[in-house]
């Protein structure tokens, strides 16, 4: 079954539902999804975590919403394969944020010859779909560290370029470390 449009779960409305009750014939929730976020930490970790790195750029929210798993996953797929072609291997790729929310959807009948509207049960608790992370405004979801200035303009332009992948108004703050 293909994947509900993003604004469907975008804004944020629901309280968080992280919980798995370890009795599975007591549980809601029967098994939670996994996390299509692979890689956490990428690029020179060890450099990173020696202070290796002078400029930082951090994307951050400019609104509080939930940021799919899938959606994670682009933005980390798609900054790490183009820093790693045009930059190398002397940067470092971090995700800030990590999907605990389990999504749910109430599953409706579609297709043809569906001449009626199916409303179906009021409030219903749903069948997990996926895994979301819950980001407030101003809550850094990605950053990039990288020492030439060049490799900053090329990070800043992969940025701009990753912003229609994020359901939200994103922001970039650069640090630069002495």
């Amino acid at each position: 079954m293909a994947l509900r449009v993003a604004k469907a779960y975008s804004k944020r409305y629901a309280r968080p539902y992280t919980r798995k009750s370890k009795v599975k014939a007591k549980s809601y929730i029967k098994s939670v999804p996994n996390s299509k976020v692979v890689k956490l930490k990428m690029g020179d970790v060890e450099g990173w975590s020696k202070g290796k790195y002078k400029t930082i750029l951090k994307i951050i929210s400019k609104e509080k919403i939930q940021l799919r798993d899938n959606a994670i996953e682009a933005v980390r797929q798609f900054l790490h394969r183009f820093l790693t072609e045009k930059v190398g291997k002397d940067y470092y790729l971090e995700v800030n944020v990590y999907p605990h929310h389990v999504l749910r959807e109430n599953k409706m009948i579609t297709g043809a010859g569906a001449d009626r509207m199916q409303t179906g049960m009021a409030l219903s608790f749903g069948a997990t779909m996926g895994r979301a992370a819950f980001v407030a405004q101003g809550q850094t979801m990605f950053t990039v560290g990288v020492n030439s200035l060049k490799a900053e303009q090329i990070a800043r332009k992969l940025i701009a370029s990753s912003k229609a992948k994020v359901p939200c108004s994103v922001g970039v703050e650069t640090i630069y470390v002495k």
